[in-house]
């Protein structure tokens, strides 16, 4: 009997190492990683500052609580609000935490500002956590279905659709904020018009909303900025991230700045394990290899690489709707679904992800070279071609 909860339909393989790009399974098969662990391991496996700074912290000092000073928490929301513009931070172990502090604050702000029942504007196609308030943020029914009722408070409107959220704007005067995902992740690596962002914050500006963005997969250096909204020249009021924070250690960062930033008070909001020594030490270890090897310019550079490389091959490839990608967020669109790939791509020795169905999403490394690159967009185009 199988003792685990069957929330997953998991692939018939387990991996028992792994070094920089490549996994390794117990049989010796080695395997080229193109997801990262569902983009979290961004400086690949075993990546040696990450494995140093999370054995020495181990031998000192793991866990007190938040209860108590913690100097590299200090020092790792200081490094972090330098990187993003906020003033801030809370910390938690997960993308859908921080979210769900994000949420929170949107409505706690809300009823300061006097509003009985604020309302949160989501949009479409999103994917913000598997909480009762991230799923039911989340824009996709099959998250929802099954855990009715969901909770109130969200308003909804289509991605990369600044008039529809303006209609919002003329029709209600209970939105504290609007929370949306820079590239749809989880929808596909959909990615905006330029304008978008941009249109958002001046609609919140306009209406007094915060302008809250959901970083949890694009954050970390993974689009070629250490922020997706830094392509942009606006600044959001509340930014989450995880994932690639840790490198595999669990971490969860809520990010505001201005009234957003002091808006928890002592009482509102808290978290055990949240920003724990040895979490914390981890995500130093990653902002230090990230800065000192350039790889949040190289994540760009790769990016454009893989998907100029993923064009050639498979252009007048008629099952083939598009190719696109933000640094090394890449996908392949294919005209008709296409999840058997999957374990094709695992028999063939490569870990990709197939999304909404008919996309092939890739989320490498930001430490890839040109050859692992190129050996991706080798494998890959011949899993499509068939």
């Amino acid at each position: 009997m199988n003792h685990l909860m069957e929330t997953y339909k998991r692939l018939p393989v387990a991996f028992t190492e792994g070094s920089g790009c490549w996994l390794q399974d117990a049989d010796g098969k080695r395997y080229l990683d193109a997801l990262t662990g569902i983009a979290v391991c961004g400086l690949g496996h075993a990546h040696p500052a990450i494995t140093k700074a999370i054995s020495d912290q181990a031998g000192s000092l793991l866990h007190t609580s938040n209860l108590y000073e913690l100097p590299l928490q200090s020092e790792l929301a200081d490094r972090l609000c330098e990187l993003s513009g906020m003033d801030r931070v809370f910390f938690a172990n997960s993308g859908a935490e921080a979210n769900e502090a994000a949420i929170k604050i949107a409505r706690l702000h809300g009823h300061q500002k006097g509003q009985s029942r604020p309302a949160t504007i989501v949009v479409d196609g999103s994917f913000h956590g598997r909480t009762m308030a991230t799923l039911t943020a989340t824009g996709n029914r099959k998250v929802q279905a099954g855990f009715e009722p969901l909770l109130s408070g969200f308003v909804r409107a289509p991605f990369n659709d600044l008039q529809a959220i303006r209609q919002i704007a003329e029709n209600t005067n209970e939105v504290s904020a609007l929370f949306v995902e820079p590239v749809l992740g989880e929808g596909g690596i959909v990615i905006p018009d330029d304008e978008y962002l941009p249109g958002l914050r001046k609609i919140c500006d306009d209406n007094g909303w915060l302008l809250m963005l959901d970083e949890v997969q694009t954050g970390n250096g993974r689009t070629g900025a250490y922020f997706a909204y830094q392509h942009t020249a606006i600044l959001p009021d509340v930014v989450t991230t995880a994932k690639g924070l840790g490198n595999g250690v669990p971490i969860g960062a809520c990010l505001a700045r201005g009234e957003a930033a002091t808006t928890f008070q002592p009482g509102n909001h808290g978290s055990t394990f949240g920003g724990n020594p040895l979490a914390c030490a981890a995500a130093i270890a990653v902002l230090d290899t990230l800065e000192k090897d350039g790889l949040i310019q190289r994540a760009a550079e790769l990016g454009d690489r893989i998907v100029d490389g993923l064009r050639e091959n498979l252009k007048g490839n008629n099952m083939v709707r598009t190719v696109r990608g933000k640094g090394l967020m890449i996908a392949v669109e294919l005209e008709e679904p296409c999840g058997e790939l999957v374990a094709e791509a695992l028999q063939a020795g490569i870990l990709i992800n197939v999304t909404q169905d008919t996309i092939v999403r890739l989320l490498p490394a930001l430490t890839m070279s040109d050859k692992e690159a190129d050996e991706l967009v080798s494998r890959v185009s011949a899993l499509i071609q068939g």
